[in-house]
């Protein structure tokens, strides 16, 4: 069955903040890059457990987007009750350990 996947406040802050920085709205490969990484977040839908633990929080798992340098991680929390992917936050991976909050 597939779970729903909902972007949560912080994680859409997120994908506002990189969309602008990698300037997507005037670039078509940056364009192209964001498109991939928002469908890598929706293929959540299928399987969200094969991504690895977060390291910060065992309840937590993070999606690794995009090449070296330029990773970024989705972290992620899989609610198996209602069958939904909630997305917190997304980070480029050489940001500082993500520091879950207990509302999401």
């Amino acid at each position: 069955m597939p779970y729903r996947v909902k972007v949560g406040a912080q994680a859409a802050r997120d994908l506002d903040r990189i969309y602008r920085f990698i300037e997507a709205e005037t670039s078509h490969q940056a364009a192209a890059w964001f498109n991939g990484l928002h469908a890598a977040l929706g293929s959540l839908s299928e399987m969200p457990q094969r991504s690895p633990v977060a390291p910060e929080d065992p309840a937590l798992r993070h999606l690794l987007y995009g090449n070296k340098p330029h990773i970024y991680r989705a972290i992620y929390l899989i609610d198996e009750e209602s069958s939904t992917v909630v997305i917190l936050t997304i980070r480029h991976g050489a940001r500082d350990t993500f520091k879950p909050t207990k509302t999401i």
